[in-house]
């Protein structure tokens, strides 16, 4: 697996945990802690899943409701956690990452693999969907 690949992974796994158990302040940086140690050990770029994750904390409310407006069927507490922090993932990567580093359609095709991995038979599609959306509308701005 490729060392952004498991990166991603794991900052999904940190995010799902932290989110599962109520966001509790101060607890992320342990669980991703130990999610590098069980799932990434020898990760050579840790610094990635550090950013990522800050970064998605930072930005979490505007990532939430932009899910809210590209989904508004579904409401952000009705969607499935693993679905939930994909999109928080592939939402940052699209709208706050270096776009030389990330291309919006590595971010978009990243997300689709990690909610295909984790999630149930439908996710990859709604994934696709909602980042498709917010990329088709940054696309016309």
């Amino acid at each position: 697996m490729a060392s952004r690949h498991l990166s991603r992974s794991i900052v999904m796994q940190s995010l799902y945990e932290w989110d599962f158990y109520g966001k509790k302040e101060n607890s992320l940086q342990a669980i991703t802690e130990r999610n590098i140690r069980d799932f990434g050990p020898g990760l050579e770029d840790v610094k990635f899943v550090y950013e990522l994750i800050e970064g998605i904390v930072k930005h979490l409310k505007e990532i939430d409701n932009i899910i809210e407006k590209a989904a508004p069927e579904w409401p952000i507490s009705q969607i499935p956690l693993i679905d939930r922090n994909v999109l928080r993932i592939g939402l940052y990567e699209l709208l706050y990452s270096n776009k030389e580093e990330v291309p919006p359609k590595v971010a978009i095709n990243e997300a689709i693999e990690l909610a295909k991995n984790f999630s149930g038979q439908t996710s990859g599609k709604f994934v696709n969907g909602v980042l498709g959306t917010v990329f088709k509308q940054l696309e016309n701005k």
